[in-house]
């Protein structure tokens, strides 16, 4: 039988309305302890995380483990890109062991579930084991992770994946989003936030849009 290839996206492919975006623990505590990636990267990551989910209208829950008591509160960088979004805060190290954040799950009602935060081994494998277990299909950010030890970040990450979650990263998160440099709509959105947070691709882009006027939404 012969294949016949078609211009369409594959299913395994992320949409912004087909997920939803769970964001652990992105707190003062758990940053101080971690060690798999640098507190500049992490926060860098995290921010591009949350700008491209906010602005391309994902359905995001953030959630918080004893901010008050223990934990501290959640990077700026969140807050900023949900303002007036209030974090979910738990007592639970497995997020989807809390009822208030599964009750937002279910009132969104997405099959899928992409995750982000910290600690890896913990607060990101409990979910992510769990939310396999109910039959949702799991997307771990990796470089948006940080664990206490690149060991332990890495272990986490080869147990979620032997269990059937799919892993990504931040940058392809939200070019996975855009995917199409001619959707015009959210085409300043997408290099906007790669020009702020996307590193050395994101220079790339000012220098080509100021010393050429590049745009990418046009083929050669």
């Amino acid at each position: 039988m012969t294949l016949v290839a078609t211009p369409t996206a594959g299913p395994q492919l992320l949409t912004p309305t087909d997920h939803t975006l769970i964001m652990i623990d992105y707190q003062s505590q758990m940053a101080f302890a971690t060690h798999s990636i640098s507190a500049t990267e992490l926060r860098t990551n995290a921010a591009l995380v949350a700008r491209g989910a906010a602005g391309f209208g994902v359905s995001t829950i953030l959630t918080t483990v004893a901010e008050k008591s223990f934990s501290g509160p959640m990077f700026d960088e969140l807050k900023d890109a949900f303002p007036g979004v209030a974090a979910l805060d738990r007592t639970s190290m497995n997020t989807w062991e809390d009822a208030n954040v599964i009750a937002k799950v279910n009132e969104i009602g997405k099959p899928r579930i992409v995750l982000a935060g910290l600690w890896t081994s913990v607060c990101i494998v409990g979910p992510a084991l769990s939310a396999l277990a109910q039959g949702f299909e799991v997307y771990v950010i990796a470089d948006a992770c940080g664990d206490v030890s690149a060991e332990a970040h890495n272990r986490a990450m080869d147990r979620m994946v032997q269990a059937g979650a799919r892993p990504m990263t931040s940058l392809q998160y939200l070019l996975e989003l855009q995917r199409d440099w001619a959707r015009s709509e959210t085409y300043e959105l997408t290099t906007g936030i790669a020009r702020t947070y996307g590193g050395a691709y994101g220079l790339g882009i000012t220098y080509a849009k100021t010393m050429f006027g590049a745009s990418e939404g046009h083929a050669a």
